[in-house]
């Protein structure tokens, strides 16, 4: 039987898992800069995680979380998005009484949705996220959406658009959520049957429907804008200020709503405007929440956060066509000739690798134009060539395979000779 991969799922391979690892890496320096520390959570919690954080009027929740029950019959749930497992972590574990406040935490891993596959979406995928707990000051907004950009931008991703809105403090979403409902209720029949229940639940998720997104009431629908109140609209204004002083460009979309419950205030998309890029152009998306600490059971502190789709970011360096200077070249390929320059080859490539050189050698007994074939496949900056005569004098021959000069050096200098070599000495 010939076993593939599940569907929604992929295997990365070397030569595509080193452009994973530059991402990745760029992401951790960026978060070291502004320092934000790395918390890692299960990759399972229980199900009623989810259903309190995301929200059960959530398409996530609805339709497209990996639930089971284990062998005592709780419910569990693969996680399907970050936030609501770091501050379950951060209630758990007391991180408001931490004398350095906010609490700046940063996680990369898999999560999982059962949902379509298509271009650049999976059932099993990865986020890089951040979350800043405990601060109300709208500076920290723009310090979170200044890191996301700032973590494409070194990646070399030029065409971006940041999207900017605020969903208000409760008092103005109430005030929005009654305007809705008097927007919607006369003609809600046109809509899909999830946005019929949105109505009662959460009228703000109707503005997000992937099937209704076109009607022409969504289009003309009011704006959370024009409900704020005098603080929410304060707050969003100094927002775009400390953005301004960041010099991060952005645009407000009065009809940006995020996919989760527990969003306030400032609301934000990063898209890909990369021709050729798809249709779903956003590549992350995040927010402010408050009320979510205090629902874990923690005091009543707000947070704000993002997530970002990894597979999203290589797509759009793809389309961006922008070079990730990888670097898969070797420093140094050990070629040997007979069995007893085989037997030494060992310890010569030991010695090179504690040295702090990248080195590899044959193991198939391939003769020495094998070797050096294999040598150029792995791009050895240098090959190093054992043979019984040379051995005898405790000598190698080095080749630079970019100059093709040759000298003969002592074994034991090899490395020295080599890391010189390399630092242009």
């Amino acid at each position: 039987m010939a076993f593939q991969v599940p569907r929604g799922t992929q295997d990365i391979l070397p030569g595509q898992s080193e452009r994973w690892q530059f991402i990745e890496n760029i992401a951790r320096e960026v978060c070291s800069i502004y320092q934000y520390k790395e918390i890692r959570t299960p990759i399972f919690e229980h199900t009623e995680l989810f259903l309190r954080s995301v929200g059960e009027s959530t398409d996530i929740v609805q339709k497209e979380m990996y639930s089971f029950e284990d062998r005592k019959g709780r419910s569990i749930t693969l996680r399907p998005e970050g936030t609501a497992s770091a501050v379950r972590s951060f209630v758990e574990n007391k991180m408001h009484a931490a004398a350095q406040q906010p609490v700046k935490l940063y996680y990369i891993g898999p999560m999982f949705r059962y949902e379509r596959p298509q271009a650049g979406r999976y059932r099993q995928f990865v986020q890089f996220g951040i979350e800043a707990i405990g601060s109300e000051d709208p500076a920290i907004d723009a310090e979170v959406i200044s890191l996301a950009m700032s973590v494409y931008q070194k990646a070399g991703l030029k065409n971006l658009k940041l999207v900017i809105n605020s969903l208000g403090d409760q008092d103005s979403r109430s005030a929005h959520r009654e305007a809705l409902v008097q927007h919607f209720q006369p003609r809600i029949g046109e809509f899909c049957a999830d946005c019929q229940k949105r109505l009662a639940q959460n009228p703000l998720r109707i503005l997000d429907c992937k099937k209704d997104r076109e009607h022409e009431l969504v289009q003309s629908a009011p704006s959370i804008l024009e409900y704020l109140n005098e603080e929410s609209a304060a707050y969003f204004e100094k927002v775009k200020f400390y953005l301004e002083e960041l010099d991060v460009e952005y645009t407000v979309d009065k009809n940006l709503v995020r996919g989760l419950d527990y969003y306030n205030h400032t609301a934000f998309e990063i898209m890909s405007n990369a021709e050729g890029f798809g249709a779903i152009t956003t590549l992350a998306g995040g927010g402010r929440y408050s009320g979510l600490v205090k629902e874990m059971g923690g005091p009543e502190i707000p947070g704000i956060g993002f997530a970002m789709s990894l597979e999203r970011f290589l797509a759009a360096i793809d389309a961006e066509q922008a070079e990730l200077p990888i670097q898969s070249a070797i420093d140094c390929y050990v070629a040997y000739m007979g069995d007893k320059a085989k037997d030494r080859s060992v310890s010569i490539l030991n010695h090179l690798r504690k040295a702090g050189l990248s080195a590899e050698r044959d193991y198939e007994n391939k003769k020495l134009k094998g070797q050096f074939k294999s040598a150029d496949r792995l791009q050895a900056r240098f090959v190093a060539v054992l043979g019984e005569d040379e051995l005898e004098r405790e000598a190698i021959t080095l080749k630079d395979m970019e100059s093709g000069e040759q000298q003969e050096v002592s074994i034991s200098d090899l490395a020295e000779v080599i890391l010189s070599r390399k630092n242009g000495k």
